[in-house]
């Protein structure tokens, strides 16, 4: 008897083998890493969307030479000078609290004049960041940029990994476009809040008016 080939079909950027959503194989030590690191997943009221965003973290963390402890330690920017002490998990997870927040404020305020998504906008947040454990590299006991970060920054490196775990495109929008490259186009509302949420907590430690 013949074996009866698999079937494979794209359907809204998701790759499915008969009739099951392909994603990489992960060990499961990474998975509970990543939900260690990120209480705020948490928050994420669908699933399906939880599932996805805690795979894209545990994935990048498999693939990356950086460990949880690194997070925890490294400075959140390479760009802030040398004597910056917030940490990246600190940053991240300061980013996801401001967006969380101001979607909330949002939605108070002005309802459905201007909706936002919390569950799109609150994976977009944990995830912005998430291509810098590609990005990244250890040298002496820092982080560094590495030869694959110079060729793709943590934008493209993240929307990679998010769409290996089928994170939907309106989250993956969020992840291209939260950084200087979202410039060059049109963003989602809830991109445009993890955007500021993101910068403004990181242009001050960069430059500002000091008197």
């Amino acid at each position: 008897m013949n074996a009866v080939s698999p079937l494979f079909i794209k359907a809204k950027g998701i790759l499915f083998k008969n009739n099951q959503p392909m994603t990489p194989e992960i060990k499961p030590e990474f998975v509970q890493q990543a939900r260690e690191l990120w209480p705020e997943i948490e928050w994420i009221s669908d699933p399906m969307l939880r599932e996805t965003t805690t795979n894209t973290w545990a994935l990048a963390l498999q693939k990356s030479v950086l460990t949880p402890e690194d997070l925890n330690t490294i400075p959140f920017t390479l760009l802030a000078g040398p004597d910056l002490k917030v940490t990246f998990m600190g940053h991240k997870r300061a980013v996801v609290h401001i967006a969380r927040d101001c979607g909330n404020q949002m939605n108070l305020f002005f309802k459905t004049d201007l909706p936002v998504n919390m569950d799109v906008l609150i994976a977009g947040a944990i995830l912005a960041d998430v291509g810098k454990l590609l990005e990244y590299e250890m040298k002496d006991g820092k982080s560094i940029q590495g030869s694959y970060g110079k060729y793709l920054r943590h934008p493209f490196s993240g929307v990679s990994l998010a769409e290996m775990c089928n994170v939907p495109a309106e989250v993956c929008h969020i992840i291209a476009t939260h950084a200087g490259e979202g410039n060059m186009v049109k963003r989602t509302t809830e991109a445009y809040v993890v955007h500021h949420a993101d910068f403004m907590t990181f242009e001050p430690f960069r430059e500002r008016l000091k008197i």
